[in-house]
């Protein structure tokens, strides 16, 4: 596995580079207390966790370089970690060691005035999602990615791995939003295209080659994100649908033609009354439901509403902001309350529209042979074909359920990461979804950028 040779330094090299580390950032900002680090070495899924050496909390590009030069030389990982929220084991050490040095991006804060006439925003990395989405609303704009984790995902976080969330369907994911980028590379290089031009075709794509590349490339310590205009008003309905195919034949009916789709989310039974019971929310359609549509549609003007549900559907729509705040807030925390589960085993997949119902069903099926698995929820983005999947039972390391569903996945024409990133958690799956030869062109990008094989070792690539 990439990095896993690394060679660990002894005690005088390793109290050496704290020493120098401190000297460049300051001492309050080189952490290495085990109780303070512990945060930085889990990720939110509890599943993975590794050791950690050190975190250290640069102010500014320059200082990540530094930070990068001194830690590159002295043979030891580097990982970067913006909010540390990830699903995947993506933004943490490896178990197996070696321990790593954290370059947290969380002082890279800075908020560009708005660029009205470009509809564009610079940023630092370590920004947080909620506060990038208050600060370009105040200038009339939105940001294009919204997620659950927004209070605490990083503008960087979610560069590194491409993510979604819950406007994909009308604004595309991360990638189509980042217009410019400044990263550090690993031989401690600084790396600033932040211009944002329209057209400029000027050889390779750094900036897209960037997005996505899970911390392995290079730390993205700022970004040029485009920005779009907010809906004037929205719609949102909760709707008892039977199954996938059913909400998606719902959806195409009752959107009417020119009006733009915000957001469409599934969430069978269990989740959602899983929300219910851990919230105390109550169940918010008259009747039972196999599965539930939440849809949001723009409206033309404030009180319209537009959206045209059949009668005969067990449906509520919202009639104002504090309505739309209230429906959201079922998918919202979901990821919250089934945290008081345990620790499961946590799927981000993709598979063709028409086949989910399909999938969906042949994976429960293939489930029932791993007798510690007593509970499956599934939710997500319906639209997008995105589901989220929660297997509970088997322990944390046990990766029969991974196999099967992410098997199960390919053989349905899928991706076994749709937003996620690929991460730890299925670096060994990778060949599910891509080629050798497309593995291959991966490890050459790696190698040219990492020859030491030092940044995130072990993620992403098997």
């Amino acid at each position: 596995m990439i990095g896993q040779d690394v060679e660990v330094p002894d005690a005088s090299a390793t109290s050496r580079l704290l020493t120098d580390l401190a000297s460049l950032v300051g001492e309050a900002h080189v952490l290495t207390d085990p109780d303070v680090t512990a945060s930085y070495g889990i990720d939110w899924s509890r599943r993975f966790s590794g050791p950690v050496l050190a975190v250290v909390r640069p102010a500014d590009t320059a200082q990540v370089a530094a930070v990068v030069a001194a830690v590159v030389a002295a043979g030891v990982p580097v990982l970067p970690q913006g909010g540390n929220t990830g699903l995947v084991g993506g933004s943490v050490p490896s178990p197996e060691g070696p321990a790593v040095v954290v370059i947290s991006t969380r002082r890279l804060t800075h908020l560009d005035p708005v660029d009205d006439l470009a509809g564009q925003v610079t940023v630092g990395a370590g920004v947080v999602l909620a506060d990038l989405q208050r600060h370009v609303s105040a200038a009339g704009w939105e940001y294009g990615v919204d997620l659950a984790a927004r209070d605490s995902a990083t503008v960087g976080g979610t560069i590194a791995t491409n993510a979604g969330g819950i406007r994909v369907c009308c604004h595309g994911m991360t990638r189509r939003q980042v217009v410019g980028i400044e990263a550090v590379l690993p031989d401690s290089s600084v790396i600033s295209h932040l211009a944002g031009l329209p057209k400029d075709n000027t050889g390779y794509d750094l900036t897209g080659l960037m997005v996505g590349s899970e911390g392995t490339l290079g730390i993205v310590t700022g970004a040029r994100l485009r920005l779009v205009r907010p809906a004037i008003a929205s719609a949102v309905a909760l709707i008892g649908v039977r199954d996938a195919a059913d909400a998606l034949a719902l959806v195409r009916s009752i959107v009417p033609r020119g009006v733009r789709l915000l957001a469409g989310e599934i969430l069978d039974a269990a989740t959602l009354r899983l929300v219910c019971d851990v919230t105390g929310f109550p169940w918010p359609l008259a009747d039972h439901a196999d599965h539930v549509l939440l849809v949001e549609t723009e409206s033309p003007a404030p009180g319209e509403i537009a959206l045209d549900i059949p009668l005969d559907r067990d449906a509520v729509v919202a009639v104002d902001a504090a309505d739309r705040a209230r429906f959201w807030a079922y998918r919202d925390r979901v990821s919250e309350c089934l945290s008081t589960l345990g620790v499961p085993h946590r799927f981000d997949i993709s598979v063709p529209l028409e086949r989910i119902d399909e999938f969906v069903a042949e994976m429960r099926n293939r489930l029932v042979s791993i007798a510690e698995v007593h509970t499956v929820l599934v939710f997500g983005h319906l639209v997008d074909g995105n589901l989220h999947i929660e297997v509970l039972g088997p322990d944390a390391d046990d990766e029969r359920a991974d196999a099967l569903v992410l098997r199960c996945v390919a053989d349905h024409g899928g991706s076994i990461s749709a937003e996620h990133g690929v991460g730890r958690a299925k670096a060994a799956y990778l060949g599910l979804s891509r080629s050798e030869a497309e593995i291959a062109a991966m490890r050459a990008v790696k190698a040219a950028f990492d020859p030491h094989a030092l940044f995130n070792p072990g993620v992403l690539l098997p």
